[in-house]
């Protein structure tokens, strides 16, 4: 007990009188080529500095023109050009057509701008190592993700489909045909590409737990994005910026989504 007292005693003896401490708020600072490197660092990552930069800055092929993700309420041209590569390149996997592909637009997270296409360019767009994979649903679950991409983003990007939202704010009707004009039946299983990581997650999306059967490819997203641009360079060609128009709604439908005021 004496020890006791003796140690609070000291210890208290230590403490500063300038009264109650305070906290600051942190500043943040942007990471920009003006930041200046930390030496130490430097030196440690320069035997592979020089090279990343150099893989890096390659220019892969030209835009003509600017694509980009889109606002909520705006089509995603670039996760159109996306999904139809996704959709290709599964196609040509499995020697037989896959009638849909879907990626979620958060998962892309850069524009691609108009000019040159740099390895880093499509590092920054896609920085994930999600892979492809192709997957079967019916009719009836694609409508059902359709439905819900419209709930979480006003519309994901797809491929393979023309969506329409119709009917009132009180009674929406979501509906959808493949790109030859059929409607989607839905009782017939298609094969669709996606990501593992919708697969597997969802993303809030109505996906996980559909599949039945899965066929991994093995190729990462961000490869065939750089295969796509390589290819299109060596052959003198501009990336292609996909039309608008995979989304259409009534009068005032797309307005009382984006206020969330549809009767789901």
């Amino acid at each position: 007990m004496v020890l006791s007292s003796l140690f609070l005693s000291g210890a208290l003896a230590i403490l500063p009188s300038a009264g109650t401490p305070t906290l600051a708020a942190a500043q943040p600072e942007a990471v920009t080529p003006a930041l200046p490197e930390d030496p130490a660092v430097a030196q440690a990552l320069a035997p592979c500095a020089a090279i990343i930069r150099k893989e890096f800055s390659q220019v892969l092929a030209q835009a003509s023109k600017r694509i980009p993700r889109g606002k909520l309420g705006e089509e995603n041209l670039l996760g159109y050009w996306v999904t139809d590569l996704m959709r290709e390149r599964a196609s040509r996997c499995l020697g037989q057509p896959v009638a849909f592909a879907f990626i979620n637009s958060g998962g892309l997270r850069a524009d691609l701008q108009a000019g040159p296409v740099r390895v880093a360019d499509i590092f920054e767009l896609m920085p994930f190592d999600n892979e492809l994979v192709v997957t079967e649903y019916t009719g009836r679950e694609v409508l059902q993700l359709l439905r819900g991409g419209l709930i979480k983003k006003a519309g994901e990007p797809c491929s393979g489909v023309l969506i329409s939202l119709q009917g009132t704010p009180e009674r929406p009707v979501v509906s959808a045909s493949w790109l030859q004009t059929a409607p989607l039946d839905p009782e017939t299983t298609v094969l669709i590409a996606t990501t593992d990581y919708l697969l597997a997650s969802g993303d809030g999306l109505p996906t996980r737990g559909r599949s039945k059967k899965v066929i991994p490819t093995g190729l990462q997203i961000r490869q065939i994005l750089l295969e796509a641009c390589a290819e299109l360079g060596s052959q003198g060609k501009s990336l292609p910026c996909p039309a608008p128009g995979r989304y259409s709604f009534a009068p005032g439908m797309l307005e009382a989504l984006l206020e969330r005021r549809i009767a789901w």
